[in-house]
Parts: structure tokens; C-alpha cells; sequence
């Protein structure tokens, strides 16, 4: 990435700004495992729907998956990434 840092320098950059003393917001426990994380979240927004997380150099992508989450193999469904 020319010019920008990767996302976990970045992550990185910002964890050390902050100041648990100095702001409510939680801080997390420690660090998981090697593995990769997934979550699917069923989102009652303005319209209900899924919300699809991977993990990606330690940062979550998410996208939203508007019509459910296929139960069958082979079944596809719209993700738009957010």
C-alpha cells in the first residue's frame, strides 16, 4: 500500500493514542488466536438483515447480506460490501 499504512500498523498507531483513564469506551481483552474470526449478526435496521464480518489482516470487513443467509450449499445471495 504506497503511501498509506496497512491496516494493522494503522491499528496499531491508534491503540497506542489511546488512554484508558481518559474516555468510557471499551478496550477489549487480550488478543485472540491464530485462527481467523467470523461473525453474522442479524441486524433489524430500517429493514432486517444480515451483517457478514471477516477477519482480514486483524481488521473486520463487513458486508451486508439483505435477502439472508443461504442455508444450502450452492445457494447464492447478494453481499454488498460496507
Amino acid at each position: 500500500m504506497r503511501g498509506r499504512e496497512r491496516p494493522t500498523e494503522a491499528l496499531a498507531s491508534y491503540r497506542g493514542k489511546r488512554d484508558p483513564a481518559a474516555t468510557p469506551e471499551p478496550f477489549g481483552g487480550a488478543a485472540g488466536g491464530e485462527a481467523p474470526i467470523f461473525v453474522v449478526q442479524r441486524h433489524a435496521a430500517r429493514r432486517l438483515h444480515f451483517d457478514l464480518r471477516l477477519e482480514r489482516a486483524g481488521v473486520l470487513a463487513s458486508w451486508a447480506v439483505p435477502r439472508g443467509i443461504p442455508l444450502h450449499p450452492g445457494e447464492r445471495h447478494l453481499a454488498v460490501h460496507v
